[in-house]
């Protein structure tokens, strides 16, 4: 059907990054914030462009590690998201609207890589 909208793990990574970046941005810049604050931006958009390297993966055994560095990438960023929470309790519920979504991302490469395991 034309008008069923496709669920898209790319779109919906992607569309992480681009609300952890305005909120990266936001953060007041010290010498805490700083290296907190670039480690997060790594991490939340590595977590896309992993995926985007796993739907071209020219093996099964590709796909299956850019999957799992997607899930480590959604951990790191999970972490990340808490130290900056605790270091800011001003934007923490910012952070942890952020770390809602990344958890939710967390738990579908988890179960991505369970599936990819029980194939093997």
């Amino acid at each position: 059907m034309p008008n069923d909208k496709k669920y898209d793990l790319e779109d919906r990574t992607a569309k992480f990054s681009d609300e952890v970046l305005p909120f990266a941005r936001s953060i007041k810049k010290d010498l805490i914030n700083t290296p907190l604050v670039s480690q997060l931006v790594r991490s939340a958009t590595s977590i896309g462009a992993n995926y985007m390297e796993a739907n071209g993966a020219s093996s099964q055994k590709d796909f299956k590690n850019k999957i799992y560095i997607c899930k480590k990438e959604a951990r790191e960023t999970k972490y990340w998201l808490e130290r900056i929470a605790k270091a800011n309790p001003e934007i923490e519920d910012v952070a942890r609207k952020l770390w809602k979504e990344v958890q939710e991302l967390t738990l579908i490469f988890s179960k991505i890589t369970q599936t990819l395991e029980r194939k093997i």
